[in-house]
């Protein structure tokens, strides 16, 4: 027999009963029945509760053993008695009667359990990450990530990509975060920088005739963490195809990602045919270029309602022909559905107008429809009410009951419902507005959550403008291709010039982004000079691509997909450190490692390198 185990902890089935098996792993939970002890012994493939009697030789050494005790226990497999089999284990209709127990690795003092699914300080997790990983949650969701990653692998592999790895080590990019750098000691003064994405690697790759390539490629930006992206590193598919329009992206990719969700979604509906959302469009219906579409809240410009009217505070701000005012509907669910609200009253006004106050807003304007206390006795004689007299708020009391049932009509609202509004420059309360819409949707138990909404988000602005910097910058990705080409590069305002890039949104986050490429010289160089970069400052910091163009580049376009934030989905939580093995805290530190940590002066010799530390 093998020296530590003849099964694993979740292989012993009935089948097994009257054999002698060995088990090696972790004791997962010790209980004391009357002078019997149970321990569910657990390994990586699952559990299996071992027997302990004072008959049994193996009594003694049993009664010393505690939670997380690493042991190899010998016995005799036999059924559980009627009435204590446990069908929620796949070993649960047997169990092992110990006859031998060895201690392999005693375990001091649990500093946290881990049986249980207990919440404990993140700070405690991390530092013991190695028993935070053996809690079945995360275990579970570890696996799931390498599951996800194989099924990407596979997909891509069967569309006909070529898996290549590109270096760690490499130059700097303007890729919109600060880059982590590496000294080099061989060249004092210089240093390398880790990839904050292949971006020019991938498309030297089509440069070489390759023509469709992919990896799960490390990525490292050095930017202050959030719960949706881990502070310095991250993974992503990285995908890009040469002879390619923007429809040939969407058709590679649309089916990959598609394919993952419903593989791993546990039963919950995926979309099918993906929209296609302009950004534009997005930002107007939604305040955001990565929307929720599991809310059905789209928001409208009701403007033209306003203009002139007894509000004055939104009659003078539509003075200006830069502002405007954009209504957030809010239809009730009957609380006869299930989670159902019922009718939106005075009170969820007030509590939405705190809540925008607490965002600092000013407050957050309303107008509600109440519901007649006599409405079914009306419609029960064949009549109907007029709902004007119904709408309630400072609103309908300043603008008259005309505008307001014009609000009522456009926005589709009845007895019950509610419309929110904000106003002024959109550009100044896009980002709030999205957030009311989201609070309005999950406040009215709205949103679908048991399931997954995915959405092209199309023809972004090429450039923006840098209020910091005061000049005209990248909005997105620097390498694509505006639309239009050089031609729009030379005769169109750069802040109307949009570009062929496009995001993947799905329910609320963003899971991929891409484009196609600007693969000729003189329109890279173009783009570039509008941000500000002159030729020679192209050809110093992406000579290698700016070179590939000079020989015979093809047309190529591609993305890269958030393997994490896939995971994080998948998996039902928000957090990347619940789907990351050993992930940094919230000050970018791994304090199970001890990193970052101070270099020694020999290492900073080598180096050539002095530190020159902020003043406490």
């Amino acid at each position: 027999m093998h020296r530590y185990r003849s099964h694993t902890c979740g292989a012993l089935r009935a089948s097994d009963v009257g054999t002698t098996a060995r088990l090696s792993g972790w004791c997962h939970r010790i209980r004391d029945h009357g002078g019997v002890l149970f321990v569910d012994l657990r390994d990586h493939y699952g559990l299996t509760q071992v027997v302990v009697d004072p008959d049994s030789p193996a009594f003694k050494l049993a009664e010393s053993v505690r939670a997380e005790w690493v042991i190899r226990v010998d016995g005799r497999v036999r059924l559980r008695p009627a009435g204590t089999e446990n069908p929620e284990l796949p070993t649960g209709q047997v169990e092992m009667y110990a006859t031998e127990i060895e201690v392999l690795g005693p375990a001091a003092e649990l500093p946290m359990p881990v049986f249980g699914d207990v919440e404990y300080p993140e700070e405690t997790r991390l530092r013991y990450r190695f028993l935070d990983l053996r809690r079945e949650k995360l275990h579970k969701n570890i696996m799931t990530r390498g599951a996800i990653i194989d099924s990407m692998r596979a997909k891509m592999k069967g569309q006909g990509f070529f898996e290549f790895q590109t270096p760690i080590l490499t130059a700097s990019s303007p890729e919109g975060a600060r880059d982590f750098l590496v000294p080099s000691r061989l060249h004092p003064g210089k240093f390398y920088a880790l990839p904050q994405a292949p971006q020019q690697y991938k498309q030297l790759i089509m440069m070489s005739g390759f023509d469709r390539y992919f990896q799960i490629a490390p990525c490292f930006r050095d930017e202050d963490p959030r719960a949706d992206r881990l502070p310095g590193e991250f993974y992503q598919l990285d995908l890009e195809m040469s002879f390619v329009e923007q429809e040939d992206i969407f058709a590679a990719v649309e089916p990959v990602i598609t394919g993952v969700f419903e593989q791993f979604a546990d039963g919950k509906p995926v979309t099918k045919n993906w929209p296609r959302i302009p950004y534009a469009t997005a930002m107007q219906k939604y305040g955001t270029d990565k929307p929720d579409l599991r809310n059905p809240i789209e928001m409208q410009d009701v403007s033209e309602h306003f203009r002139g009217s007894g509000f004055k505070v939104f009659a003078r701000m539509l003075e200006d022909p830069k502002n405007r005012v954009w209504a957030i509907p809010g239809k009730h669910k009957s609380a006869n559905e299930v989670g159902g609200t019922g009718p939106i009253a005075r009170a969820f006004c007030d509590r939405m107008n705190s809540w925008a106050q607490g965002e600092g807003q000013p407050g957050l304007g309303y107008i509600y429809w109440a519901v007649p206390e006599t409405i079914d006795i009306v419609r029960a004689r064949g009549g109907d009410m007029d709902r004007r007299d119904f709408a309630k708020g400072p609103l309908a009391n300043n603008v008259g009951p005309d505008r307001t049932e014009a609000i009522r009509l456009q926005l589709g609202l009845d007895f019950g419902d509610a419309a929110f509004f904000v106003a002024g420059n959109p550009e100044k309360f896009v980002r709030f507005a999205g957030l009311a819409r989201t609070r309005v949707g999950e406040e009215l138990k709205l949103v679908d959550h048991d399931r997954f909404e995915l959405a092209w988000i199309v023809d972004f602005p090429f450039y923006e403008w840098s209020e910091d910097d005061k000049k005209v910058d990248f909005s997105h990705n620097p390498f694509s291709m505006p639309q239009g080409g050089l031609e729009a590069l030379n005769t169109q305002d750069p802040l109307t010039i949009k570009a062929f890039q496009y995001d993947i949104a799905c329910n609320g986050f963003e899971i991929a982004s891409g484009g196609i490429r600007n693969h000729r010289p003189e329109a890279m160089v173009k783009a570039f000079e509008i941000a500000g970069y002159d030729e020679a400052t192209v050809q110093e910091r992406f000579g290698g691509l700016y070179r590939a163009f000079q020989y015979g580049a093809p047309p190529h376009g591609g993305m890269a997909a958030g393997v994490d934030r896939i995971v994080m989905l998948l998996c039902g939580t928000t957090n990347l450190r619940e789907i990351s093995i050993f992930p940094m805290n919230q000050q970018a530190q791994d304090i199970l490692m001890g990193a970052p940590n101070e270099a020694s002066p020999k290492q900073l010799r080598e180096l050539h390198i002095r530190t020159n530390l902020p003043e406490k």
